[in-house]
């Protein structure tokens, strides 16, 4: 059968199954077992393969209880981000690179109806008062949808898929973002309780490496978690809580915003808090979290260097606490955050450690920088591929009062 033949095959089937079918009163399984059925009976007559009719079966079912030719796409593990401008057009990033998917939406109603389907089951809205909503799928994929007319091209969605396996540190090692020395020096600095900060442009993988990060906290303490759209997989801590932000409802009441988050938390006896990614006035809230006692505690920024996430930070406090003098801004920064992971994706699509940061303390109207490690190439690097490894500098960590608290007797 052709490419046109089956979908029209699919349209027949799925408009017999909404109009002669019980469909708010059949299970999920039930309704798939009806659809093979109905299916089996159409084709009985024509050639089609079994791939070809385990497909209409599930484009039909998806139709109606999934997410359309999305299935399809979320199914594929290779794929890491989904882009979709419109019916028509639809990016797929596959391997670091982006490619035009073949598939499209029938209709940019179709669409609309996969948007709301996605949005309703997060309990959230996106509708022309609200057109922008940030979700996430059932599996945890996080999920960014803006609607016209501020989107001119159609209905725009874009995911960053879930991965179905936790990142951690070992596969980091694998992938040569850092070696196995540094992953051990990582771990003592988490488990000492240092204030780690996590910076990087978009799509250098801060989540990622938060994540893996995250699972050396041990097992035994109270993590609080807090995310614009939860993400974070961490494994084996049994005292955990999950938060996450709310948009606000049509009639604009409802938000709960990630200061409102933070603040709720300290009143949660955390031991640990864990912010998924600060982009505004609750980065106020996060450093003050960090300098009462909160020590630990994880985060991560957009920035395209160390000391660009310091200029950086100093803008997301005033946008918290305008008129606050600067010098208070770097006095709280310094005393807050203790080290600062740098990561970027570089020129050959590869995500990289490039510096590993101990933010030493505030001295002459600055907030002096303390460089532990550092990324340089090699000379097997080229313009294709870059090759390279994180350099550890001469400079001491300066502020070891916190391993020497835990008992730690190595050196980082």
């Amino acid at each position: 059968m052709t490419k046109e033949q089956v979908q029209e095959l699919v349209d027949k089937i799925r408009e017999h199954v909404i109009n002669f079918l019980p469909l708010s009163t059949l299970k999920d399984d039930e309704l798939e077992e009806k659809i093979e059925e109905i299916v089996a009976q159409q084709v009985q007559d024509m050639y089609i393969s079994l791939s070809q009719r385990h497909d209409i079966v599930t484009r039909v079912y998806s139709s109606i209880r999934g997410f359309g030719i999305l299935d399809q796409i979320m199914e594929d593990d290779t794929i890491t981000e989904v882009m979709i401008n419109g019916p028509k057009q639809i990016f797929i990033e596959k391997k670091g690179k982006v490619i035009k998917s073949d598939t499209e939406f029938e209709s940019e109603r179709k669409l609309e109806d996969v948007i709301q389907r996605i949005v309703g089951l997060a309990g959230r809205e996106v509708n022309q008062a609200n057109p922008i909503v940030d979700t996430r799928l059932p599996d945890g994929s996080r999920v960014n949808v803006v609607l016209p007319p501020i989107a001119l091209c159609g209905p725009t969605i874009t995911i960053r898929k879930f991965s179905k396996n936790p990142m951690t540190i070992e596969k980091l090692i694998e992938y040569g973002s850092i070696t196995r020395d540094i992953a051990h020096k990582l771990e003592i600095l988490v488990k000492a309780k240092y204030n780690i900060f996590i910076s990087g442009g978009t799509g250098s993988g801060k989540t990622t490496f938060l994540n893996a990060l995250s699972n050396y906290i041990p097992k035994d303490e109270r993590v609080i978690t807090i995310e614009d759209s939860a993400e974070l997989q961490i494994v084996g801590v049994d005292n955990l809580v999950r938060l996450e932000t709310r948009n606000a409802n049509s009639a604009g009441c409802g938000q709960i915003t990630i200061r409102d988050l933070i603040k709720s938390s300290l009143r949660m006896r955390p031991e640990r808090i864990v912010v998924g990614e600060v982009r505004g006035g609750e980065a106020l809230d996060m450093l003050q979290a960090m300098n009462t006692g909160h020590d630990g505690s994880l985060s991560t920024g957009h920035a395209n260097s160390t000391q660009d996430m310091l200029s950086r930070l100093e803008t997301m406090v005033l946008q918290g606490a305008e008129g606050l003098p600067l010098e208070a801004i770097r006095q709280q920064v310094a005393s807050a955050i203790d080290i600062i992971i740098h990561l970027s994706r570089l020129r050959d699509h590869s995500r990289k450690t490039m510096e590993i940061t101990e933010v030493v303390g505030y001295e002459n109207g600055n907030v002096i920088l303390n460089p532990l490690y550092v990324f340089q190439e090699d000379e097997h690097s080229t313009l294709e591929k870059v090759s390279g490894q994180l350099i550890r500098t001469k400079n001491p960590l300066m502020n070891d009062f916190k391993l020497q608290l835990m008992g730690y007797k190595e050196t980082i």
